[in-house]
C-alpha cells in the first residue's frame, strides 16, 4: 500500500520575491526576470526557466527562488542570482504552492521511482535517465526515463510537467466569460498543455505531441511497456484532461492509450518551505 504524504524532495533556502518586469529591462531574454525579493527593495536578475508560465511567473506575480548554482567554469559570469522554481497562487482566501521548474518535475519522477511510490512502477529491476530511441523512419528521440520493470518487461517512461489547472477547460476567450465564483477552490482540472504559439493550428508544444506518437508506434511494434507521466505539482485539482486548446495533442493522448500506452497522473503537495510531498498517482484522466 503507498501512503501518500510522503516526502519526495526538499529545495532548501527559498526566499519569497515579487515579479516586476518579464523579459527584465536589463537583459530582455524571456528567460530572465526582474524581482524584488521578499523584506527588500533593490531588484535582482532571476532566471525563469518556464518563461512566464501562463501568468505564473511573469509580471505581479508571487513566487519562490533559491540561489543560481555556482557555475563550474569559474570564467563563466553568472548574470542571474536566483532561479525561479515554484508559484505562489492566492484565490478565494486560499493557497497553493506550485511547481513551474520543469526540471523539478523529472527529480520528482525519479525520486517516486526509486522510493516506490509509483503504483505501475513497483519493485523496478533497474532504470535510467535520458535514453535516445532512434528507429530510421519511426522513433527518434530522447525520453525521460527507459529501464525494467519487476517482471523483466522494458519500459519506457516520458514525463511532462504540468503546473497549470482551472475550473474549465476552456481557452482563454471563453474563461473570461464566465463566473467560478460558486466553484470549491480544490475542484480544478489540471491540463496539459498551455502556451504561446503563431498560429490556434498550431501545437502548443511539437516536442510533447512528438513523443507521444512515437511512445504510440513503439508500444504497436514491440513488448516494451510506454509510459506517460504527468507531474501535476498542485493540490488544488480533481481531475486531468489533455488540454481542449491542441486538439492534435488531444487526440494523440487518445489514440495512444488506445494503443495500450499507459498513463500516470502523479500530485504533488509542494509547501513554503519547499518540501514535495507525494499525494497520489491516479488522479481521474478525462479527455
Amino acid at each position: 500500500m503507498i501512503i501518500k504524504n510522503q516526502m519526495l524532495l526538499q529545495i532548501n533556502d527559498l526566499i519569497q520575491g515579487t515579479i516586476i518586469n518579464r523579459p527584465s529591462k536589463i537583459i530582455k531574454s524571456p528567460y530572465v526576470a526582474d524581482v524584488i525579493p521578499c523584506n527588500d527593495i533593490e531588484e535582482t536578475l532571476v532566471h525563469s526557466a518556464a518563461l512566464g508560465c501562463c501568468g505564473l511567473a511573469d509580471t505581479n506575480a508571487s513566487i519562490l527562488m533559491s540561489s543560481m548554482p555556482v557555475p563550474k567554469n569559474k570564467n563563466t559570469k553568472q548574470k542571474c542570482k536566483y532561479r525561479i522554481y515554484l508559484a505562489i497562487y492566492k484565490e478565494k482566501g486560499n493557497e497553493v504552492i506550485i511547481g513551474i521548474h520543469p526540471k523539478l518535475a523529472e527529480d520528482l519522477t525519479e525520486k517516486a521511482l526509486t522510493g516506490g511510490f509509483l503504483s505501475k512502477l513497483q519493485n523496478i529491476k533497474l532504470y535510467k535517465r535520458e535514453t535516445t530511441i532512434f528507429v530510421e523512419g519511426k522513433v527518434d528521440s530522447r525520453f525521460d526515463f527507459s529501464g525494467i520493470d519487476s517482471e523483466g518487461i522494458p519500459f519506457i517512461m516520458e514525463v511532462k510537467n504540468v503546473p497549470l489547472a482551472d475550473y474549465e477547460d476552456i481557452d482563454a476567450k471563453h474563461r473570461k466569460k464566465m463566473n467560478f465564483d460558486n466553484r470549491d477552490f480544490n475542484s480544478k482540472v489540471a491540463y496539459f498543455p498551455d502556451g504561446y504559439r503563431k498560429k490556434r493550428t498550431d501545437p502548443v508544444s511539437p516536442r510533447a505531441l512528438k513523443h507521444v506518437r512515437e511512445l504510440m508506434l513503439i508500444k504497436k511494434e514491440s513488448k516494451t511497456r510506454c509510459i506517460m507521466c504527468f507531474v501535476i505539482q498542485r493540490t488544488d485539482v480533481t481531475s486531468f484532461t489533455a488540454s481542449v486548446i491542441d486538439e492534435q495533442y488531444r487526440q494523440a493522448v487518445k489514440e495512444a492509450i488506445n494503443a495500450g500506452v499507459e498513463i500516470i497522473t502523479m500530485v504533488v503537495k509542494w509547501t513554503r518551505e519547499g518540501i514535495a510531498e507525494f499525494i497520489r498517482d491516479d488522479l481521474p484522466v478525462i479527455i
